[in-house]
């Protein structure tokens, strides 16, 4: 079935009068903003505690684990949540449409997050993995629902992502500040429920802003229609959609059961786990190209549009490997050798994470508005992407100023050089995924709209699969080694990526 049936009918399109409501933009953009403003408040308020509650002590109410350790299972959580954003496109395409699809996303993630506000040790496992359920079932749908408020050819799609993106970075900003200070003055659990709490917000404004978005009816209001999901799916030869998630809730349980077996009995130990996360990762993306490739319901000029984004696929996993570690290593870093006082005001180690936001904030409506001058003039997506992927290298490269010259831990660098790495990394971020994201919704396949998406943040999967490995080095090797190596790997595929700029304008379009 495809997304068309179930997304795009004279009935579930917004209001004609939304088009331009919103600074120009469709209103529509505003309601998923929103979303993503408290989505992103308790994914990455969360993520910049989680590294660091893994390796407090047990006395202090954390989890006990090495630096190394605790960097690679935050890694791992996070290989795991952009795994399954894949099955959360194919569920939207297929079934829920997109926005039941995150409807129930972030219901997922609100109960996960309430449950890791529960102090034991069992009920954070169990929270993280609803969160990595609900995650992918919002974070690629999201992104779809965006690009379905603009046509193909409308100039301000990526000025419009990149406000979506502005907003995704209000959380990121917030976050951290509000579960940061919790984490560090009242306990971890206190700052999880603040991630709970923030989800919900998220979910209220969502729901009552859904007769702006395209794609807001569900499967379940058509079931009697000619061409509803249930007929089609029943034509095609497969279960009908209410079976069909049945089953995918026994299979997720039974999954579940038998992991909590094989851990009780030995087998399954949190390195092996990881070790099969970042496996699944590199193998899903090469089986997705695949199949996308040779599915008949992908034409020609299609899979011709796929070649390019291969290349900007394995450019968003070189970025995106560096950005990660600003809630893993870049933590880890902070609160071990830098001061945490700036202008004579003491803050937690973990409002490190908000700068990256607070720059993101800053610097979107900047990118935007100049996008906008710009119109047609603007640089193609491809070179966009390439100086994203230098400036995430250059931020790391950086880092190896202030760590050389130590023979030991046991000093503090200033506050301002992990500030300025954040800055480069911001702004790279903001190139490289409004581009990227943008060039998405334009490049997919028509069959794979919301696969496609889910396809971007397999990259992201990959990313953390490959973190999830790199990281345990953090204890093994010297800090400039490591953050000078690794910045130097990104800016070398950044200037690859330039290098491929014409081949990649000439198999890109429509994409400009």
């Amino acid at each position: 079935m495809s997304r068309t049936t179930v997304d795009v009918d004279p009935g579930g399109q917004p209001p004609p009068e939304d088009d331009t409501a919103f600074f120009g933009q469709p209103k529509g953009l505003l309601t998923l903003s929103g979303l993503e403003v408290w989505e992103r408040f308790s994914f990455l308020g969360m993520q910049a505690i989680l590294v660091l509650y893994f390796a407090d002590t047990v006395a202090h109410g954390g989890m006990g684990m090495s630096a190394g350790t605790a960097a690679s299972v935050s890694a791992a959580y996070g290989t795991l949540v952009y795994l399954v954003s894949v099955a959360g496109g194919w569920l939207a395409d297929r079934m829920l449409g997109s926005y039941r699809a995150v409807l129930w996303g972030g219901i997922l993630i609100a109960c996960g997050h309430y449950s890791m506000a529960v102090p034991t040790s069992t009920m954070t496992w169990v929270g993280l993995g609803l969160i990595s359920a609900g995650t992918g079932l919002l974070k690629p749908n999201v992104a779809t629902m965006v690009g379905k408020l603009y046509r193909t050819d409308d100039d301000r799609r990526d000025a419009g992502f990149a406000l979506y993106y502005m907003a995704i970075n209000i959380g990121a900003f917030a976050g951290p500040l509000i579960t940061g200070w919790l984490g560090d003055h009242k306990g971890w659990h206190w700052g999880f429920s603040a991630a709970a709490i923030g989800m919900t917000f998220g979910l209220i404004q969502y729901v009552m802003g859904r007769r702006h978005l395209a794609g807001r009816r569900h499967s379940a209001e058509f079931a009697l229609a000619p061409d509803s999901p249930t007929l089609e799916c029943a034509r095609a030869g497969g279960p009908p959609p209410h079976r069909a998630v049945r089953l995918i809730v026994v299979g997720v349980v039974a999954v579940a059961v038998a992991a909590a077996l094989a851990a009780a009995v030995g087998w399954l130990t949190m390195d092996r786990f990881v070790d099969l996360l970042t496996l699944i990762s590199v193998i899903a993306p090469v089986v997705y190209f695949a199949v996308m490739f040779r599915s008949p319901r992908v034409t020609s000029d299609e899979r011709g549009r796929l070649k390019p984004y291969i290349v900007l696929f394995l450019a968003s996993t070189v970025f995106n490997f560096i950005l990660f570690q600003a809630y893993s290593t870049m933590m880890l870093l902070a609160s071990t050798n830098a001061e945490t006082t700036i202008l004579g005001f003491d803050f937690p180690a973990s409002w490190y994470a908000s700068a990256l936001g607070a720059f993101e904030v800053g610097l979107a409506p900047f990118v935007a508005a100049l996008w906008v001058r710009m119109g047609h003039r603007q640089p193609h997506a491809s070179n966009k992407i390439a100086i994203g992927v230098v400036l995430g290298g250059l931020s790391f490269l950086l880092m190896v100023l202030p760590t050389s010259g130590h023979s030991g831990d046991d000093y503090l660098m200033s506050a301002w050089w992990i500030v300025g790495s954040y800055f480069l990394l911001g702004l790279g971020d903001i190139l490289l995924e409004t581009s990227g994201m943008s060039a998405t919704t334009k490049l997919a396949p028509v069959a794979f709209s919301s696969q496609t998406m889910s396809l971007w943040f397999l990259s992201l999967a990959l990313a953390n699969g490959i973190q999830a490995q790199t990281v345990k080095l953090y204890d093994d090797v010297s800090k400039p080694a490591y953050f000078g190596v690794n910045g130097a790997i990104a800016v070398a595929a950044g200037l690859a990526v330039m290098a491929a700029a014409p081949w990649l304008r000439r198999t890109m379009h429509p994409v400009h």
